[in-house]
């Protein structure tokens, strides 16, 4: 009987019915949920988001979010009732509120494997992108300066990340300049924060498949220095992501782009990731010291002496006007006596 009424309500009644009916809804169990589901429940939600009343809107991407968590089935139903292009234009209203819920749905919906290309084809990587951005131009053509919540920002984020493990949709994400507003978040953020945690890892997921977003990174101006900020000043997270990427520019390039990465001053904070990093970090910290070396003076590694790569790394530091200390020294040896291991 509950059920029946709630689906009048929402299918025949006013708009404070169609609220009152959508606050419900997120009370009810999954099973009667899923049932609603199949009585077609999603539908008079999704024209709810149309309406001008913003109650009756947050109400309707609440009960969709309830209706979408933990249920593949529903994401692609909700995706199939056409959602898709009304929470894009969500994103673009001027209520903090449903902006955060829009991108929250976005980033639920677009979890699900079979919802990527139907949620990229909408245009919605181009949005997010430019919300991230802080700008945006409306269907009107009026230009608005967005500022979203950072909630918002992380889940735009975490939404675009999902779209990138479809590897067709990189070269998307890529020409939406998505890797130079990635590269600006990275920068005016505190690097120990979240926000350039998750931004630096997206990054990473795009210039490891498109050629293209590395070339970009390499010639942007201040993108290295923000990378190797990362490295010293990052979460563990951060620091992995950041010489992940450094690593990958290296290697695209090596006789242009280790001076370029050199110039940044990198190797202190290389050699304190190759000793204290993550797994992963320390190795490729480890790895792209090595690929910093100047070869043209210096043997391969297997050739080497422990001394004499102590000595060139020494080197590099002194090229590069960083002061050599105790620290750094015992940081180099640390770090030539792992590579021997």
């Amino acid at each position: 009987m509950e059920e029946m009424l709630l689906l009048d309500g929402l299918f025949n009644g006013d708009t404070q019915v169609q609220i009152q009916a959508a606050s419900q809804l997120s009370k009810l169990s999954s099973r009667h949920r899923h049932k609603l589901v199949e009585r077609g429940i999603i539908s008079p939600l999704v024209s709810m988001l149309h309406s001008q009343d913003y109650d009756a809107v947050e109400a309707a991407l609440l009960s969709l979010l309830s209706l979408a968590f933990g249920s593949e089935r529903n994401k692609i139903q909700i995706v199939k009732s056409g959602v898709v292009p009304v929470l894009l234009e969500l994103l673009q209203c001027q209520n903090e509120t449903l902006i955060e819920l829009a991108v929250a749905a976005m980033l639920i919906l677009s979890s699900c494997k079979a919802n990527k290309l139907v949620i990229a084809s909408s245009g919605a990587i181009q949005v997010l992108v430019e919300n991230l951005s802080g700008d945006y131009v409306s269907d009107n053509g009026d230009d608005h300066n967005c500022s979203i919540s950072m909630q918002a920002k992380l889940d735009a984020i975490a939404t675009l990340h999902n779209l990138s493990t479809c590897h067709q949709l990189i070269p998307s994400i890529v020409s939406s300049g998505a890797t130079y507003m990635l590269l600006q978040l990275v920068h005016s953020s505190d690097k120990s924060s979240e926000l350039p945690e998750k931004a630096v890892s997206l990054l990473e997921n795009v210039v490891t498949l498109s050629e293209n977003a590395l070339q970009e990174v390499a010639a942007t101006s201040g993108a290295i220095r923000a990378l190797v900020e990362g490295i010293e000043e990052g979460s563990p997270q951060c620091k992995e992501h950041a010489v992940a990427i450094l690593l990958l520019v290296c290697q695209n390039r090596r006789d242009k782009h280790r001076v370029l990465i050199l110039r940044e001053g990198v190797m202190p904070g290389l050699l304190q990731l190759s000793v204290d990093g993550t797994w992963r970090a320390q190795n490729m910290a480890r790895e792209l010291l090595l690929l910093l070396r100047d070869c043209t003076k210096y043997g391969s590694t297997s050739k080497q002496s422990k001394n004499e790569l102590i000595e060139q790394i020494m080197e590099e530091i002194d090229a590069e006007g960083e002061r050599v200390s105790g620290t750094t020294l015992r940081l180099v040896e640390e770090m030539i006596a792992k590579l021997s291991t």
